[in-house]
């Protein structure tokens, strides 16, 4: 992460979810490229993987017989897959994919993180999987129509994607306002993190030496679990502490903590 965490800070504002694309732009081959390479590269944790698939497949979006599918116009997407005996898997792919997605804003690509409305059965036809695995979550990659279409205005709540959970909300611990300006600028970043219908299921628990990213719920809305929306809060907030010149480690706690930022 060290070459690409600035690039990664400065796309976390930017990253927006897109659901429509221009089916007319492919993917130019460097980019395409730099996709390929940080699928690769990028493997923090064991157990999970990221494969791209760089031709259009809006068939992998209709999850439901007849349907036209949230998706549509993407020229490519990526699976993210995960061990399913590894019991962080979720973490694991909610941080590994969102430092995809944030390289893909940074090549001035739209995303969006699809864990639930797409069809299992259509990807796993497509990409080589073991027993082990199953199929995490997807993202579709192109460039978006900013000509927001009714069914994404329906998909994304009327701007409700957008608005945030205040700081009192979300932190414990320690005071938040005296807190070292890394801890402030961590927590800012994991406010912006994406959610399942954003509903923001984190809480961050302040400490002397880090801070600890804990579950507020209980339970899974539409199947998806929490803690991958947690994995994607925990890698904004070490995107943060980095571009601060903070370094530190993760430490995966038992529910409902799901891990510990500390410093080193």
């Amino acid at each position: 992460m060290d070459t690409s965490f600035i690039r990664w800070y400065e796309a976390i504002a930017k990253r927006r979810s897109y659901r429509t694309y221009d089916k007319s732009k492919i993917l130019e081959p460097e980019k395409i490229e730099a996709l390929n390479n940080v699928c690769k590269e990028f493997k923090p944790f064991p157990g999970v993987r990221a494969t791209p698939v760089t031709e259009p497949r809006e068939d992998v979006f209709k999850f439901i017989a007849g349907s036209y599918g949230v998706i549509s116009g993407a020229p490519a997407f990526i699976a993210f897959i995960g061990d399913k005996n590894n019991p962080n898997v979720n973490e694991y792919a909610g941080y590994i994919g969102e430092g995809i997605i944030l390289e893909a804003t940074a090549l001035g690509l739209g995303s969006c993180w699809v864990a639930a409305a797409f069809s299992a059965g259509k990807t796993a036809d497509i990409i080589e999987m073991n027993d082990n695995e199953r199929l995490m979550a997807v993202t579709p990659l192109g460039y978006a129509v900013q000509n927001t279409s009714i069914k994404d205005k329906v998909m994304t709540g009327f701007g409700r994607t957008h608005k945030r959970l205040s700081v009192e909300k979300l932190v414990t611990g320690l005071s938040y306002e005296q807190s070292p300006e890394w801890i402030k600028d961590a927590i800012e970043a994991a406010r912006l993190a994406p959610s399942a219908v954003n509903r923001q299921p984190w809480g961050f628990n302040i400490e002397e030496d880090g801070i600890t990213v804990f579950v507020r719920s209980s339970g899974t809305d539409f199947n998806i679990s929490y803690r991958l929306d947690c994995g994607i809060a925990m890698l904004h907030i070490e995107v943060a502490a980095l571009n601060a010149g903070i370094r530190g480690k993760w430490e995966f706690l038992e529910s409902p903590g799901v891990a510990r930022f500390r410093v080193v």
